[in-house]
């Protein structure tokens, strides 16, 4: 069954969905959806129909999956839109600005029985699944420690766009969300957090760095250091090679560490005694080979296979909804100096 698929936005990260549907297998882009010219533009270059609303698009066609790609304070009423209309949706990251929306899209799909999924793209890397796969193989031994850097330098004019100014429009949200997806799917849920921030560099409204620290259901403890005002390699998007746009390093940004050994990631490097486990004894690095996707490509495989019936979402809307509950108790942690329990969410 070919899948038929349209993308709702044409921004950077709409235009890259577009991509990489036409460069997966089973899978064919129906329709861009965007009332700003960079639609029609988007429209042209792939030869499909252009539509200025998913109302239109609806009344004239009936895709099998929508791809929302759209400005975030648009994707709750983007997806009931959807899901009134029982389409599958993939739902960018955040998936709404508020908890009660993202709450509201993720009962109202799981009612009506249509498929919401969580553009966390970065879990279907296939170093990703590797990582997973030694750490459930027991490579790591117990996991008790977690590092995570993300430093960054964003240029002035990125901020020529207002809204990165305002609340919301800091690396917390832009940037953190994708680490705590990570974090969570490889070392499992977040029962805690306590963070500082600061937005001495800048003064905007939003931090420009931050300091977090997390305590995990499985008992692990772990630290994560973000700024965008930083120049240096230790980033997801400057060491994981996901997107040309940014130059790419041999860095890391992650380590996992364990009683049996650790993990550095994305160079994929697990350290572990070949002997006895000691510190004085001689310790080796493995750097663990794996077959490069991009993982864009392979959301949207994935994407289409939910729709067929053949699987279940590997980053559901649920799990977007948690990431988000996690970043809103970071923010949450660093405006009032308390830690913020996440367990009974």
């Amino acid at each position: 069954m070919n899948v038929r698929i349209a993308v709702a936005g044409a921004g950077l990260i709409g235009a890259r969905h577009a991509d990489a549907i036409t460069a997966a297998e089973g899978v064919s882009l129906t329709a861009i959806v965007d009332p700003a010219p960079a639609g029609v533009e988007v429209a042209a270059r792939h030869r499909v129909p252009h539509f200025t609303s998913l109302d239109a698009l609806f009344e004239a066609d009936r895709p099998d999956g929508v791809i929302l790609a759209t400005p975030n304070q648009t994707h709750h009423d983007g997806a009931m839109t959807c899901i009134a209309a029982g389409i599958p949706a993939l739902i960018e990251k955040p998936l709404a600005t508020t908890l009660a929306d993202a709450e509201a899209m993720v009962g109202a799909g799981q009612a009506a029985g249509v498929p919401l999924l969580s553009g966390h793209h970065r879990r279907h890397n296939p170093l990703i699944a590797k990582a997973r796969e030694l750490i459930d193989d027991g490579q790591l031994g117990r996991i008790t420690a977690v590092q995570g850097t993300t430093w960054l330098s964003k240029p002035d004019d990125y901020f020529d766009t207002g809204w990165r100014r305002h609340a919301g429009g800091g690396p917390v949200y832009i940037n953190l969300i994708h680490d705590i997806d990570l974090l969570r799917h490889l070392v499992g849920e977040i029962a805690s957090v306590h963070a500082i921030a600061s937005n001495a560099v800048r003064g905007f409204e939003p931090e420009d760095t931050a300091a977090i620290l997390l305590r995990f259901v499985g008992g692990a403890l772990g630290t994560i250091s973000l700024s965008d005002a930083v120049t240096a390699p230790f980033s997801w998007e400057l060491t994981a090679r996901e997107n040309p746009a940014y130059p790419a390093t041999d860095q890391a940004c992650y380590l996992i560490g364990g009683t049996h050994g650790s993990m550095a990631l994305p160079n994929l490097t697990l350290w572990s005694n070949p002997g006895l486990r000691s510190w004085w004894e001689p310790i080796s690095a493995t750097r663990i080979p794996f077959d490069f996707e991009d993982p864009l490509v392979a959301q949207v495989r994935q994407f289409a296979d939910v729709i067929r019936g053949e699987a279940e979402p590997l980053v559901s809307a649920a799990d977007g909804l948690q990431n988000q509950r996690v970043i809103e108790a970071i923010l949450t942690s660093a405006a009032t100096g308390q830690t913020v329990d996440l367990t009974n969410t």
